[in-house]
């Protein structure tokens, strides 16, 4: 599972999640990519549950690039514990996704493997998604 190996601070707000991604909106490493279309919080084992579906189903022959890094720390108080006595200890980690954002990212497979290995992935994430195949300009054309 993803977590960060070092933070200057342990504990963060909530934050809003609102607005288009800025960044991380166009594919960088691959051919194919799986961008988001709604905001959310995406966990780091869903993160590697969605990295172990493509990863599988291509048999381990193209290659796999994970856009996203779950940075924000998630906090929770222990179950029938009193109010008050601070924040609670960090209990999970997250990567905040903005509309746009592509998550992951896909090469050296043929279109038909990469689209459903996306798909299986995208099972496993809790936001829409949809599959993209980059452009030979740099941009992205196909919208699937």
């Amino acid at each position: 599972m993803l977590i960060p190996k070092r933070v200057k601070r342990r504990k963060q707000h909530r934050g809003k999640l609102h607005g288009s991604a800025q960044k991380g909106n166009k594919i960088a490493y691959g051919e194919y990519g799986l961008v988001a279309e709604e905001c959310g919080w995406i966990k780091s084992n869903q993160i590697e549950a969605a990295r172990i579906a493509m990863t599988r189903f291509i048999k381990r022959g193209g290659q796999v690039w994970i856009d996203i890094f779950p940075h924000k720390p998630i906090t929770r108080h222990p179950a029938e514990a009193r109010m008050g006595s601070g924040k609670g200890s960090v209990e999970y980690w997250v990567a905040t996704v903005k509309p746009g954002r592509v998550m992951f990212e896909m090469a050296g497979v043929t279109e038909d493997v990469a689209r459903e290995a996306m798909r299986l992935a995208s099972h496993k994430l809790p936001v829409k998604c949809k599959f993209i195949v980059k452009e030979a300009e740099g941009g992205e054309a196909n919208e699937g």
